[in-house]
């Protein structure tokens, strides 16, 4: 059974519009079945992401829905989705779709 995603209030939004500029995409990279890409959040912008986006017992985001991850402000193409967090680096989101 698939989850809903959990969308933020407009007063969320607000307080991460100014990091969005500020997020930092990889280059895209690729094996024989997946392109993959990371995406650097802001530091401080952990901060501003509600408290229920994260994994209550290892403390990092958990995996985002592309409604949730969006919502963030991340933006790029279609197909791409969320597959692990960067734990060492909780700032730092994975990425990846098929090729």
């Amino acid at each position: 059974m698939s989850r809903q995603p959990r969308l933020l209030s407009s007063s969320e939004r607000a307080r991460l519009e100014e990091f969005q500029e500020a997020i930092h995409y990889s280059t895209r990279y690729s094996d024989d079945t997946f392109e993959y890409r990371h995406v650097m959040l802001p530091k401080n912008m952990l901060k501003a992401i509600p408290r229920d986006y994260f994994n209550s017992e290892t403390g990092t985001l958990r995996i985002l829905l592309e409604e949730e991850w969006r919502g963030l402000g991340i933006t790029q193409s279609l197909g791409w989705e969320h597959y692990e967090t960067h734990a060492p680096e909780p700032h730092i989101l994975l990425f990846k779709r098929n090729k």
